[in-house]
């Protein structure tokens, strides 16, 4: 048994995981700022969805990550150790991510306003996954 695939797959569960609670939080504030829209009569904007979804693609990033791990001779211990804290690195910044996301969400629908300022915070958070999975092609 070669200990290294329980990384390899540590690594795309973890980011799966953050990615789902944090869709999950942006799409809650997402339906909440529709819904209050609604009851005030003013337009709901579909450029939401681009908050609700954000979180999505740290399961991208573990995916490539997870293909890069399986085509390496790295020590099987170190592919164990970076699968799980690359997946948890990736995760934690989806869940991050969603609640920046949350954030946007409910002050773009009260204002109208800003949204290429809060995508911007929201990409940021994006950006610890990209690092994560950058120096980690590097380690492996």
């Amino acid at each position: 048994m070669n200990i290294g695939m329980i990384g390899v797959a540590f690594v795309l569960g973890l980011s799966a995981i953050g990615s789902a609670i944090g869709a999950g939080i942006a799409g809650q504030a997402a339906i909440g700022t529709w819904k209050r829209n609604y009851l005030q009569n003013k337009p709901a904007s579909f450029l939401l969805v681009a908050f609700a979804g954000a979180p999505l693609t740290q399961t991208i990033y573990g995916f490539i990550l997870m293909s890069r791990m399986l085509q390496s001779s790295a020590d099987p211990f170190l592919l164990l150790g970076a699968g799980f804290a690359s997946g948890l690195g990736m995760g934690m910044s989806a869940i991050a991510q969603g609640r920046a996301s949350a954030s946007s969400c409910d002050a773009f629908g009260e204002t109208g306003k800003g949204f290429g300022l809060y995508i911007t915070v929201v990409g940021l958070c994006e950006t610890v996954a990209l690092f994560v999975m950058a120096f980690t092609f590097g380690a492996i």
